[in-house]
This record gives C-alpha cells, structure tokens and sequence, in this order.
C-alpha cells in the first residue's frame, strides 16, 4: 500500500468499480497494469507515483497486478504490459503501452487533468529573495513569522538580524544574532557581524561628501580612502568599497595595522565565498600578496 491516499492497489472487480469506476466520476483516476515480471513496469511505476504525489489528490493512482487479477484485466482487455488508462466520468478517456518517459505522461494527462498545485514556496528562500531585493521590511515581517515557529532556526536568525541593521536597529540585530547556536553557520554568522561592524563604524566617521572632498584634493589621504570604503560598505556599495580597500592595501598595506586587508576578509566573508566580487577581488588580493 502506498504512503498516501492518493496511490492505492486495486483487487477484485467490485473494488475496481468503486475506487476507479464511481471515484473517476469526482477526479481522473490513472489505472496502471503492471506484473512482477515485468522489467518495464518496474521502471514506469515510481514516475508514475511520483506525478500523482505531484497532483496532490487531484488525480488518483490504481494499481492492478494483472498476475493476481485476471478477470479486471480480462474486462479491459489488457493485452501487453504495462499498461496504463486514464478513466473520467466512469469511461476510459486515454492511455498508453510500454514505459514512457515523464514529459511525455504529464503531456498526456495535461489535457484531461488540472494542472497540479504549485509547490508551497519555502518562507526561508523568500525572504532572501526579498533581502537580496533590497525588500527588507518584508524580509524582515515574513522571518519574524518563521521565528515564532522555529525559534531556533540559525540561517533565519541570521538573515533577520541582517534586516534589522538595515533599519539600524543594531543592537537588536546583535542580540538576534547572539542567540544563534553552533558553527554550521559561522560564516554566514561572521558576514552578519561584519555588516554590524561597519555600520557602527560609519556612524562614527565624516560624511561621504566631505571624505571625497579630502580625496580629490589629496588621492592619497589613507585615512580619508578608507573611512570613505567604511561607508561604501555600510551602504552596501560593496564594489567601490573593495576597489578602495585593495588600492590602499597595495599602496599601504601596513595602513592601520593592516586594516586594508582585515577589512577586505570580512566583507569576503559578509559575501560569502560564492559571490562573484569575492571570486574576483580574493584573486586580486592573492595577486597583489605574491
């Protein structure tokens, strides 16, 4: 027996005419024929089970083993196997013989059968499509709503503390983030932290129009180029930012104690690996090192 309500096995001809018969007459019912023997049905019946579980009660599965019911086979003058016949309103409406591949099924059923649901959308994946859509508060209100049933949940708390700084709630956002657990995280974790630090920082330096200004009259004003990238990156400017950080780490890498290339390893982490700027920038960092 299967899993679900919506794949079943049918035996005896009474029990075809009630849960093929009669349910056909409320939604589709796919009937497959099938055998022990049979190597073809083996490879036809998960595709099978695995477009029914895709429609989601809104067409059914019957399975027969002709091998144990030969008077329904006998009935719908099953010949080869496997088989499969799609019943509607009590009458076969369409079929085939033989395996056939999954787009060619779904094809088939598409004009006697409502398309299956959409899959619900995860709430952790949209609200990162909403973050990195610049939709932060309702990142924020969809994750709040995720928290209240999975509180412990690390990459939620980590994004939703990530929101919150980009209201400047930031010692909320630092509490959030305290309260992940564990190191399965610990860069993402780190990235959020880094986005906390530059923020603060930011809020403590000259405006970015007095920073140019001190740039176009000196281009190497150390200080005033990387206080200018501090606030690139608290603006998420990250591109401008890490150009700034590597040509004052070229021109001065001993700036600050090194602080060119700490900062330039945080926002790499704040990226994460994958992000196209950290490919491109860690490049240029090894090769300004070697």
């Amino acid at each position: 027996m299967s899993a679900t309500p919506y794949i079943f096995d049918v035996s005896g001809v009474g029990q075809f005419d009630q849960l093929v018969i009669e349910n056909s007459f409320h939604k589709p019912v796919l009937v497959d024929f099938w055998a022990e023997w049979c190597a073809p049905c083996k490879v036809l019946l998960p595709i099978l089970a695995g477009i029914a579980e895709s429609y989601q009660g809104e067409m059914l599965l019957a399975k027969v083993n002709c091998d144990l019911e030969p008077d329904i086979v006998q009935r719908l003058g099953v010949s080869s196997l496997p088989t499969v016949v799609l019943f509607k309103d009590g009458q076969p409406v369409d079929g085939f013989t033989g395996a056939q591949p999954e787009s060619a099924i779904r094809t088939m059923l598409a004009q006697h059968v409502s398309p299956p649901p959409e899959p619900a959308a995860d709430p952790l994946e949209s609200a990162q499509t909403l973050f990195n859509e610049a939709q932060f508060g309702a990142a924020e209100a969809l994750l709040k709503q995720l928290l209240t049933e999975d509180a412990a949940n690390a990459v939620a708390l980590i994004l939703f503390a990530r929101c919150l700084a980009e209201r400047d709630a930031l010692d909320e956002a630092e509490a959030t983030l305290n309260a992940v657990s564990g190191d399965e995280h610990k860069h993402a974790l780190a990235g959020a932290r880094a986005q906390l630090t530059f923020l603060r920082q930011a809020a403590d330096l000259p405006d970015v129009a007095e920073l140019k200004s001190r740039l176009a009259q000196n281009a190497e004003d150390d200080q005033a180029c990387y206080q200018l990238a501090i606030q690139q990156l608290a603006r998420q400017q990250y591109e401008p930012a890490l150009e700034a950080l590597l040509r004052l780490f070229i021109r001065n890498r001993n700036y600050a104690d090194g602080l060119p290339h700490k900062t330039l390893l945080q926002v790499f982490e704040l990226l994460g690996n994958q992000h196209p700027l950290v490919t491109l920038y860690r490049r240029k960092l090894y090769q300004a090192i070697y």
